[in-house]
């Protein structure tokens, strides 16, 4: 018996390499035999395209906004054709036979693509000019097939070749798949009597409601903004340790607890760090004193409290610390497919990556940037992206933040559709002095709404708690609960612009940014 184990020993290692040789010689065989499967094609509608341009060159208009180009066709000679075709319209307004073979006889190509007869079939062979987008969607499609045959065999083979890089092989699956659904989306102009129409009904399913958006649960700010509108991407900036991340998931609370479902991406901070911040906010104990194991058992009471309230709530959270654009598509996808959000947070928008090479950061970012906007138009939802802030503000003798500030990319002010600039003067300031001449400005934030593509700009001004990283809704201090004086809901950016009142007992000098990790 122990020979008989001592024999088998060394066999259980060596299938390995076997094995793997004998994956890949299959993974090659099923890729071959694939490829000797006959690919969709339909030459019959390759054909009535390139008639139906022939018999009525207008329909070459139509015809480009559905096809991409030769490559949509499995006949070279007729992608040849297709694109002589669309150059002639682009040029000159107009195809027709005579043209189209005088450019081809030119070019030396007039026989390759089937001579002067082949062109006279197409015309004869059509059977009317008013199919032609008919004739180009099947064209469009049975391309598709094709490359969705040809993605498949290549990640088939690599999957085989390559059982070490599943990770890359992976993304790189993602890749492939994601630029042939892109192909998919074939929106085409629309006339404005419809545009008006569906404008109407959508202004009547929202009659009566105060917001046309989804609800940040800050009434002044959802009064200059209407709420966050469906499509539009938001960018949330400010300096580091400003309360970026704790305003963002201030209004991700304010949602999930109304029962608005919102996906969260953070980059920065893992799930858990996230789950007792929101705890901390929601229950307004100390962060500090929960870390250090420090709460009161009044606290605890509250704690447990705001476990209970947020336990329900359908809040998503995605903590993976390397995000690509494929991947935060993929899984926003998911998110809006299986849970229905309303919302989506990326926190914060600099630490993504394309997942491929680019010539310059400021390029990634801008590809980035255009990613988040097309993704926030393709799930019809609002795109909170928080960002960072350059140096120049505390250059400035306010230091209030500008547009110019954002960093790496001028792309993110270009794309977005609202871009708030969070301001703590107090963040500024931790001299004693400054603190007893400023007594109003040491827990009270300011927003500027510094672009609003569809509104005003202006400002607007929350109370700020530092110990727990919550944000409110500002009330003049000293008229009591519930008998405060909201702030104005927006004014022209400038100068602080109301009298905040008597001051409060200060909190903390300090965010939640400041404590140590």
């Amino acid at each position: 018996m122990t020979g008989l184990n001592q024999g088998q020993s060394p066999n259980r290692e060596r299938p390995s390499k076997q094995g793997s040789s004998g994956e890949q010689r299959r993974g090659r065989a099923v890729a071959t035999m694939l490829s000797e499967m006959p690919p969709p094609i339909s030459i019959e509608a390759e054909m009535s395209v390139l008639g139906a341009i022939l018999l009525e060159p207008h329909a070459c208009g139509e015809v480009v906004q559905m096809l991409s180009g030769r490559k949509d066709f499995s006949r070279p000679g007729h992608g040849e054709l297709y694109e002589t075709m669309v150059a002639l319209y682009d040029e000159r307004q107009g195809v027709d036979l005579v043209q189209l073979q005088q450019v081809l006889s030119d070019r030396g190509t007039l026989e390759e693509v089937g001579g002067t007869d082949y062109l006279m079939r197409l015309v004869e062979g059509t059977p009317t000019a008013a199919h032609a987008t008919h004739y180009a969607k099947i064209v469009r499609e049975k391309s598709m097939l094709r490359q969705l045959i040809a993605a498949a065999r290549d990640i088939l083979r690599d999957a085989h070749e390559r059982p070490d890089e599943a990770g890359k092989l992976l993304d790189e699956a993602e890749r492939r798949i994601f630029e042939i659904a892109q192909q998919a989306d074939t929106r085409r102009t629309a006339d404005l009597k419809t545009l008006i129409r569906e404008t109407v009904e959508r202004l009547e399913n929202t009659d009566g409601q105060a917001l046309s958006g989804v609800s940040t649960g800050f009434g002044d700010l959802d009064t200059i903004l209407g709420g966050m509108q469906p499509g539009e991407m938001l960018v949330l900036a400010a300096r580091p340790s400003m309360g970026n991340t704790a305003l963002a998931l201030n209004i991700a609370e304010n949602m999930a607890t109304s029962n608005q479902a919102v996906g969260v991406f953070s980059l920065e901070m893992g799930a858990q760090q996230l789950v007792q911040r929101l705890l901390c906010a929601r229950a307004g104990i100390s962060g500090e004193r929960m870390r250090s194991r420090a709460l009161r058992k009044e606290e605890y009471t509250a704690l447990f409290a705001a476990c209970g309230e947020l336990e329900a709530a359908p809040l998503y959270i995605d903590d993976a610390p390397s995000l690509t654009l494929l991947q935060l598509r993929a899984k926003a996808r998911r998110m809006h497919q299986q849970h229905g959000i309303k919302a989506i947070m990326i926190d914060y928008l600099q630490l993504m990556h394309t997942g491929g090479r680019t010539e310059s950061r400021q390029q990634e970012v801008s590809e980035i940037s255009r990613g988040v906007k097309a993704l926030a138009r393709e799930l019809h939802v609002p795109v909170v992206c928080l960002s960072q802030l350059n140096r120049a503000a505390t250059q400035r003798e306010n230091h209030e933040p500008r547009l110019s500030d954002l960093r790496e990319s001028g792309a993110i002010e270009q794309d977005a559709d609202v871009v708030l600039l969070l301001h703590r003067e107090a963040y500024y300031h931790t001299d004693d002095e400054w603190k007893e001449e400023h007594p109003d400005m040491l827990n009270v934030a300011d927003i500027i709404i510094a672009k609003q593509r569809n509104g005003p700009t202006g400002r607007i001004r929350l109370s700020w708690e530092s110990s727990s990283t919550r944000f409110q809704n500002f009330v003049e201090l000293g008229s009591g609960p519930g008998m405060g004086t909201p702030s104005p809901s927006w004014s022209d950016p400038g100068p602080a612009h109301m009298d905040p009142g008597p001051p409060p007992a200060p909190v903390g000098d300090g965010g939640w940014d400041d404590l140590p990790a």
